[in-house]
């Protein structure tokens, strides 16, 4: 098995080297990582469902979906990314306590009481510390999950949306619970790269079959192909999830609104509001529309609709 230590913070690059290891090689992989801040969403969801679509906005958050299932997560620098490629039997191949197991024995050598609880998680004391996926493709199993060490748990909860039950949707959702940083008991450890590094030498010094790998430049520029084509499009990012129905009320200008949208492939297909005649004559303008802050912006602006940057938001 090969140890990358991925040198790119760029989040679209490193799930696109991922999938292009998995789809393009028979070699085993351990992936670790650190990404800049992002929202990374499960394959199946809905991606204005689960983030706090204001928030990420103003504070230019990109939100990427991964080709694994599973639930929504917030990286930034203080989270360590861990990433296991292998070969599998077929019937065998989802096994979330067997790829998670690994990471447990590391914890717990460094005095850290980690188990592995409900469908993919990885807890201490009851707090989560790791959100787990697995996507399989043949006879290969990518297996991804986090490592919270430091992560600003401020933006974390921020980015991700609280209340969801203006959304209808068979869309996957997320699980929420509340999380630890390791920093808080590993006080030894300075930072996320003293992290990574203990984790990068105990799994050399402990699994023989472990060894060094760096990525050649062919693979990395197929992964910059697949990062530009797929993972910073809005047709993956946020398009490609399941329908979902939105409904709201809301007043604006003093008179009390309702609206009820339906998007398909992130397409606003039907468009009803109510409140004022020059409202729901602008709901049929809506019908086609990219259910995203901008699209809708522009199309208020072109009725001469007059909406402050937080009322826009009433939408999402």
């Amino acid at each position: 098995m090969f140890c990358i230590n991925l040198e790119s913070y760029d989040p679209f690059f490193n799930l696109a080297i991922e999938e292009f290891l998995l789809k393009n090689s028979d070699n085993e992989y351990l992936i670790l990582g650190v990404n800049s801040p992002c929202v990374v969403i499960g394959k199946h969801q809905a991606a204005h469902r689960e983030v706090d679509t204001k928030f990420i906005v103003e504070n230019k958050i990109p939100v990427i979906r991964r080709i694994s299932g599973g639930g929504t997560v917030f990286h930034d620098n203080g989270n360590l990314n861990f990433t296991f490629i292998r070969q599998s039997e077929t019937g065998k191949q989802v096994d979330f306590p067997k790829y998670t197991q690994p990471v447990i024995d590391f914890l717990i050598f460094l005095g850290i009481a980690a188990k592995f609880e409900g469908k993919n998680d990885l807890k201490v004391n009851g707090f989560k510390i790791s959100g787990n996926a697995e996507h399989i493709h043949r006879n290969r199993v990518l297996h991804h999950g986090t490592l919270l060490f430091s992560t600003s748990l401020e933006m974390l909860r921020n980015s991700l949306r609280k209340d969801t039950s203006c959304y209808n949707t068979r869309a996957v959702a997320s699980n929420p619970s509340p999380v630890l940083n390791l920093n808080e008991k590993l006080t030894k450890l300075k930072d996320i790269y003293e992290f990574r590094a203990e984790m990068v030498n105990y799994f050399l010094k402990y699994f023989p079959d472990i060894v060094p790998y760096n990525l050649t430049l062919s693979e990395k520029k197929e992964a910059e192909l697949i990062s530009d084509s797929k993972y910073k499009t809005w047709e993956w990012n946020w398009a490609y999830g399941p329908e979902y129905a939105f409904r709201n009320t809301f007043v604006i200008n003093g008179l009390h609104h309702s609206s009820s949208l339906f998007i398909k492939d992130g397409v606003i297909c039907e468009c009803t509001i109510e409140g004022s005649e020059q409202m729901k004559l602008v709901s049929k303008k809506l019908i086609g529309c990219r259910h995203m802050v901008n699209d809708l912006s522009e199309v208020f602006k072109s009725e001469n609709i007059s909406l402050t940057e937080a009322e826009i938001y009433n939408f999402f």
